[in-house]
This record gives structure tokens, sequence and C-alpha cells, in this order.
């Protein structure tokens, strides 16, 4: 699904906003990404607002909605009382971001009547990084490699779209 030009190489494209989807236009999709970002003081509300129109949407479906978040709202700890973002080191640009996010996620996990995942990526992203096609599993706490990091790349190798 894109909002202005396809811009993918996927054969099948919706054109449509976001805001917009039915539950007739997800239907037919066994599960439904959501890569939702927003940026700014003004739209970091609109992480709520468009994750709790997916959710209306595909409420009562057996569509799968998977959403990828933050690192923000990961644990760093085992009694899962504080998060990432509440940690000193946070950087204090990020702690608005991560606020809304958060903010989204305790929203969807209220939502019973919608079959989600919530994927957190690594706590730090780079760009540059090697693309290594590996990566550690876990689960609402933050982990880290062999080396003591939590790192993930942004490049991604080819491959194909379903």
């Amino acid at each position: 699904m894109v909002r202005s030009e396809n811009k993918t190489v996927a054969n099948k494209v919706l054109n449509k906003d976001l805001f917009d989807l039915t539950t007739e236009d997800l239907k037919k999709f066994d599960v439904v990404i959501d890569a939702f970002g927003a940026w700014t003081k003004d739209t970091f509300p609109m992480h709520s607002t468009s994750l709790t129109k997916l959710c209306d949407v595909l409420s009562g479906t057996d569509t799968r909605l998977l959403v990828v978040g933050g690192a923000g709202s990961l644990y760093v700890n085992h009694e899962h009382t504080t998060c990432v973002a509440d940690t000193l080191d946070f950087p204090d640009a990020f702690k608005p971001l991560a606020a809304a996010m958060a903010k989204a996620l305790n929203e969807l996990r209220d939502r019973k009547d919608v079959k989600w995942t919530y994927i957190s990526p690594a706590g730090d992203f780079q760009a540059d990084g090697k693309c290594t096609g590996k990566y550690i599993l876990g689960g609402e706490e933050l982990i880290f490699n062999s080396k003591d990091e939590s790192v993930i790349s942004y490049l991604l190798e080819p491959f194909l779209i379903w």
C-alpha cells in the first residue's frame, strides 16, 4: 500500500492513504505491516491515531497486524519497570517520539479484537552498517549481541516480496 507514487517492486499496489483504508481494502491480506512514522511534535499523536485506524479496520478479522515500533519501549530490566526511553543516557531529542510510540503501544495492548505483533528493533540503527542477514530474536527486553551491542543496519539485501 502506498499513499503516493509506487516506488516498490511489488506487482500489486493499493494506492490509498492509511486513514482512508477500509475493512474491504484489507480483507484479502493475511498480514498488514504498519511501518508508519511521524517525526515532528505536531505529528507525534498520529502514531496513536494511525494505529487506532488500522485496528478498527482489522477488528474481528483474521488478518495479523505487525507493527514496527522503536527500541525506546523495550525494557532494560527483568521486572519490566524501566524502559530504554526512561534511562539517563537516552537522548533527549528522541524522548517525545519514544513517548508517542509508547503511548500507541500501550493502546494497542488494550485491543483484544485484533491479532497483532509489535516489533521493536535494536537500540542502534546504523545507516551504513553491514548487512549480515542475522539478527537476535528476543522478547520485550533490550537484548545485546556477544559484543554487548544492540545494533542493526538499515541496509537490506535484495529480497522477495510475496
